[in-house]
């Protein structure tokens, strides 16, 4: 693979969850595999008072916690954190980033990284612009002597209006191509394979239209709660948190059109063309098409589970979502008249996140008799966790007469015994490295998601009668949910069932 250019990357916002959690173990994982650059460093930016010594200490210990691979090269990490370095800022005043460009320059001679820097905004949204139009005060986002990139986390933005304005902020200090708006989900090997498996086989996108598909059905389901991040997620939900971003990039690399190439913007074009033409949910149809709730306190396991109006910093009156399921219809030649259902949710059985395509029924029911209730054939691509793909089809049990039994074919990731499943940030960190933008959001597609969800916001905004459900922790979501369903007895498909142990069997 390739090796990308010598670099410096920058981590706003370095003390935190994230940093720790998900990018310090990602990027020493590319380092044992020889996929940074040649000579690199990184600099931790943070508010708290710290020492360099003390947060590469801190970082050693979140790699040592956190590294999915414990064995991988964990011997190497000393060699590692001495790359590290960290400079205390005021993210609002102008005088530290002037103080924190001559830290890069320093450094930059010291280890001779060149020019190239990549920016990542670890922070909380408000202090993007902040951030951006500080760095270009400073003089660091010209491209003159090397690139400058720009990693942005989700939530981009909190509705269409802020969207836009974010865009047009950053549209006036740096340039489109050089924003990189990270959405973890794209960086998951199944997600990646939704193409593949379209497009590379010729027994599948034959099928993948109006003409054999009966309706297709995404979920993302968590297990937990908002656990301590409960002042954040009361002011943001689910729609915000997870369905503009995650859910309907999945649904547009599951609806999209084959592309001219693998050229990132002949993909991302495409995925813009399938939001596009998502059919706008009319604010009065939001109660019919929409369905939100909120779990409320349960016991799972024997284990005394609060509900979320009880979490810490969360208002005891809140009318915030932990769960969505959205009906819709995508119009154009390929999906008219399918419908489209996603879910996603908060203290749910299990978590999981998957692409179900549900295939329309044989014409004549040949063996409805034997079979009694008729179920259709299934491909059920995995997300997470258990990566993989399972296809469901009816097949003859042995013996006399036509007794029919459902079965799967499937396929697990990790039987590939010889094959290591990178993870998102893995994949993702190292694309911006190499500039490669095929897996992050373009301005055009995060303003036209915006636009598809802000009907439901004013919805919920304007007319407080329209129901919060509850829904006991440790369930599948509200009941009502199911009536989004159309066709007599169809509901959602339930990825896993509580057995009589009480422990939860996954199918795949």
């Amino acid at each position: 693979m390739e090796k990308p250019f010598n670099l410096i990357l920058v981590i706003f916002g370095a003390t935190g969850d994230l940093t720790s959690r998900k990018l310090l173990p990602a990027l020493f994982s590319l380092k044992n595999q020889g996929l940074m650059p040649d000579k690199c460093a990184f600099i931790g930016v943070g508010r708290s008072e710290k020492s360099v010594e003390d947060f590469r200490n801190d970082m050693e210990k979140a790699v040592r916690e956190f590294l999915e691979d414990k064995d991988a090269g964990i011997s190497n990490i000393k060699q590692f954190t001495a790359c590290i370095d960290y400079f205390k800022m005021d993210y609002q005043s102008p005088g530290d980033y002037e103080k924190l460009r001559q830290e890069i320059e320093k450094i930059s001679a010291a280890r001779g990284t060149g020019g190239n820097i990549i920016f990542y905004m670890a922070t909380p949204p408000s202090l993007y612009e902040v951030i951006a139009t500080n760095i270009a005060k400073a003089g660091m986002g010209v491209q003159n002597d090397g690139f400058r990139r720009f990693i942005i986390e989700k939530p981009f933005g909190y509705d269409l209006e802020s969207a836009r304005n974010l865009n047009k902020t950053l549209h006036m200090l740096v340039q489109e191509d050089q924003i990189y708006r990270i959405d973890h989900y794209l960086g998951k090997e199944t997600v990646q394979n939704l193409l593949v498996t379209r497009f590379a086989n010729g027994i599948f996108e034959p099928l993948w239209n109006r003409n054999y598909v009966h309706r297709i059905e995404i979920t993302s389901a968590e297990s937990m709660g908002v656990e301590d991040r409960g002042g954040y997620y009361d002011g943001s939900g689910a729609l915000r948190d997870m369905v503009q971003n995650h859910l309907l990039q999945m649904v547009g690399l599951t609806a999209m059109e084959p592309p001219s190439s693998l050229e990132a913007d002949a993909i991302r074009n495409e995925v813009l063309k399938v939001f596009q033409s998502l059919q706008p949910i009319k604010e009065e149809d939001v109660e019919k098409q929409v369905i939100r709730g909120q779990y409320t306190p349960s016991k799972i396991r024997g284990e005394c589970v609060t509900g979320y109006r009880y979490e810490k910093d969360v208002d005891v009156h809140s009318r915030t979502e932990t769960y969505v399921a959205i009906r819709f219809y995508i119009d154009n030649w390929r999906w008219g008249g399918v419908p489209f259902y996603i879910r996603t949710g908060k203290r749910l059985p299990t978590r999981v996140t998957e692409v179900v395509i549900h295939f329309k029924q044989t014409p004549h029911h040949l063996f409805r008799r034997v079979m009694g209730k008729l179920s259709g054939n299934q491909l059920i691509i995995r997300i997470q966790p258990d990566e993989g793909m399972l296809l469901k089809f009816d097949m003859k049990e042995p013996g006399a007469g036509f007794n029919v039994k459902n079965v799967n074919m499937d396929f697990h990731y990790k039987d590939l015994a010889d094959a290591r499943m990178p993870s998102a940030y893995e994949r993702l960190l190292y694309d911006v490295m190499l500039g490669d933008s095929t897996l992050f959001s373009r301005d055009d597609e995060v303003e036209t998601a915006w636009k598809f969800i802000e009907p439901i916001q004013k919805a919920w905004k304007n007319n407080p009668a329209i129901k919060v459900y509850g829904y006991p922790a440790g369930t599948w979501g509200p009941e009502p949910s199911n009536s989004l369903i159309e066709g007599e007895g169809l509901m959602w498909r339930y990825p896993c069932k509580n057995m009589a142990d009480e422990e939860l069997y996954c199918e795949l």
